[in-house]
């Protein structure tokens, strides 16, 4: 019987160290499957002539344009009570924007936490192209991947994003 419940206890203690050794020794590694992007906040074009280009996709194909291009509005699917928006914007084939990439298009990601989205990258020795900026709207910063695509990340604040579309009177392509 003594056996029995030093065994039971030795085992529970065992498990016990075997966890708290894992959640230490693990922790950052459990960072690193948190969600990084959560979905497509923009897509950036170069074109040869913006207006003429949302004027051709507003008749043709249906977007509420403004002077930006369009935003989509959506539901998330986490809390279909919350917007969501997606920036489709064409630009200048001359823009400096895509810079230093050659590319002739920008994919703006959304994420969580860009602040700690930053500071992994920068440890994985991923390329930063600027400091991140902060609007009412959202936080935003430039990467660029292995194959020299510069990529927006931003950080939304669906709500005064949302407010500022309305302070603009652009309507958005649902």
């Amino acid at each position: 019987m003594k056996n029995s419940i030093f065994i039971t206890l030795s085992l529970i203690a065992a498990f016990g160290l075997g966890f708290t050794f894992k959640s230490l020794t693990t922790g950052h590694k459990e960072d690193k499957t948190r969600k990084k992007v959560t979905g497509i906040g923009g897509i950036f074009f170069k074109c040869q002539d913006p207006k003429k280009i949302s004027a051709w996709y507003q008749a043709h194909l249906g977007l509420n344009t403004n002077e930006y291009g369009a935003v989509f509005e959506w539901r998330q699917g986490a809390d279909t009570a919350k917007k969501g928006f997606t920036q489709w914007s064409p630009f200048s084939e001359r823009t400096k924007y895509f810079a230093p990439s050659t590319k002739d298009f920008m994919i703006n990601y959304r994420v969580e936490n860009l602040e700690a989205l930053i500071e992994e990258l920068r440890k994985d020795s991923v390329t930063i192209v600027d400091k991140m900026e902060t609007a009412d709207y959202g936080k935003f910063i430039h990467i660029m991947d292995i194959e020299g695509n510069k990529i927006e990340l931003w950080e939304p604040n669906d709500t005064e994003y949302e407010k500022l579309g309305i302070k603009m009177g652009a309507k958005t392509t649902k």
